[in-house]
């Protein structure tokens, strides 16, 4: 469900475009858009204790002056429906059509892309969206994280970070909200989230407050006072159209909102409003089984599954450690001591 767009949010726009960067031309990388113009181009990682990288970016400068709003992907190179969505953008945005400039970064993390490893970059054995905002002086995640945050967060005025289910993970659609306390900046975000249009919402207060600390890109910008959302869509590594859709249409709805494409904007009418992630890892290392699917509804202490060893004997029962609903669930028989069997969503009262 879904509603028009509320006056308050209108007046918000108002006092973003009033302060948004309006320039002749506008550079991420090496990618340079005049005005009306879309230019693509890499941001250029150098080489330093481990190998160079090039991450892909476009720029869509539009024909008017607006805001400018980054769309990221990739960070997990196996979270391919994001990045997907991304692409589509890419080939389907007319600058022409646009007021303000969107700055679209499909995949940071192509060694993981390329070389079909989850989580993590290869070259360094690093998380791409837990080392922001990076130095130069570090592993290639390090460097890559400063540049963007440079690059990408420092140029733009709002920020959407994508993600979805990873090669094991059974994941349900959601996004985070994060609290800053910043009530005019928190109204913002809110709308953006509102929005995306995903009906799962994490509200996110626990994050990192000092900027030099922010540890994901998302915290990145908003530590810098930019209002900025985190979406996932996709599970399992699968490509599913109505996935990769809820993705690329939220982008286009949140422009809307921003007022950088013309059209209706249609909020989210009854979100599920989730306060809290409880995790639950295995404790045993050995045979993974599912007993719920993603966004089942379970109470605390339900059975949602359990591991054997390599002989089939049960090692490990799993149980819900709280109620709520299971955002994402483990979706292949691989698991080791530790690791996260399901993320759970308590749902806020």
């Amino acid at each position: 469900m879904s509603r028009l767009i509320t006056i308050a949010g209108v007046v918000l726009l108002f006092i973003i475009s009033a302060t948004a960067q309006d320039r002749k031309t506008f550079t991420v990388g090496t990618a340079t858009a005049t005005r009306g113009q879309k230019a693509t181009g890499t941001i250029e990682v150098p080489a330093g204790s481990d190998a160079a990288l090039s991450i892909p970016v476009a720029v869509f400068h539009g024909a008017k002056p607006g805001p400018v709003l980054a769309l990221v992907s990739g960070a997990h190179g196996t979270e391919y429906a994001s990045i997907i969505a991304l692409e589509k953008l890419i080939t389907s945005l007319n600058p022409a059509e646009i007021s303000g400039t969107v700055i679209i970064v499909p995949l940071i993390n192509i060694p993981s892309f390329e070389q079909k490893v989850p989580h993590l970059n290869p070259v360094d054995r690093k998380s791409m969206n837990r080392w922001y905002p990076g130095k130069m002086d570090g592993t290639q995640t390090d460097r890559a994280s400063f540049l963007i945050t440079k690059q990408v967060v420092e140029q733009c005025d709002h920020l959407i970070d994508l993600h979805g289910g990873d090669t094991d993970e059974s994941l349900r659609p959601y996004s985070y909200w994060t609290k800053t306390g910043n009530e005019k900046q928190d109204q913002i975000s809110r709308e953006m989230v509102l929005a995306f249009g995903l009906d799962h919402i994490i509200i996110s207060t626990e994050r990192p407050k000092d900027p030099q600390a922010s540890r994901y890109l998302e915290n990145t910008a908003t530590t810098r006072g930019k209002p900025s959302i985190t979406v996932e869509a996709g599970h399992a590594g699968t490509v599913e159209t109505d996935d990769v859709n809820a993705l690329v249409d939220g982008s286009l709805n949140v422009m809307r909102y921003l007022k950088m494409l013309p059209g209706f904007v249609r909020l989210v009418e009854n979100p599920v409003w989730i306060d809290k992630v409880v995790t639950l890892a295995s404790e045993q290392a050995g045979m993974f089984y599912s007993l719920v699917k993603r966004g089942a509804f379970v109470q605390q202490g339900m059975k949602i599954g359990y591991v054997t060893d390599y002989w089939g004997k049960t090692i490990f029962e799993a149980r819900a450690p709280a109620s709520g609903v299971i955002l994402y669930i483990c979706s292949v028989p691989s698991m080791t001591k530790g690791a996260t069997i399901a993320n759970v969503g308590v749902v806020a009262k």
